[in-house]
């Protein structure tokens, strides 16, 4: 019930600030988006709650030690949008109140790009790195999809 009222509130301040609100999509409504991941990352498939777990920073590190480096997307982005709604199971401005509570506390969200091109070439260049592409972004050969599961 707290948090309906909750999440009420966020959606009426936001209205009456003017900025937009996206219905959070269902995973049932189409994969508009790829997991990626550097080349030297191991596994061919996640699952949704690790991925969660990664973009929320709660899970620090690979299972080989190494540092898990998300990248995410602009918040003004649709592929922002499907994979907070299918992944974190929350709009991108329930993201933000959480990022904002954890920033309070010195949690430092995922570096933010601006395009996939800008996503690719992060994870590219990051050993350990994660980030989210529309589903027709081009990959080279130095980052890779990763199927997701439930």
């Amino acid at each position: 019930m707290e948090v309906l009222i909750l999440r009420r509130v966020l959606v009426s301040f936001l209205l009456v600030s003017g900025l937009a609100v996206a219905a959070v999509p269902s995973p049932a409504a189409g994969m508009a988006f790829r997991v990626i991941v550097h080349h030297e990352v191991k596994g061919a498939r996640i699952s949704r709650s690790v991925l969660s777990s990664i973009f929320l920073k709660q899970a620090p590190r690979w299972g080989d030690g190494r540092a898990i480096l998300p990248v995410d997307q602009s918040v003004r982005s649709d592929v922002r949008r499907t994979f907070s709604g299918d992944v974190l199971l929350q709009g991108v401005a329930e993201v933000q109140l959480y990022w904002q509570r954890k920033m309070s506390a010195g949690v430092v969200p995922p570096p933010v790009k601006a395009s996939d091109e800008e996503v690719v070439a992060f994870v590219a260049a990051t050993p350990g790195a994660i980030g989210y592409v529309t589903a027709t972004a081009p990959l080279p050969d130095s980052v890779r999809a990763i199927e997701l599961s439930d």
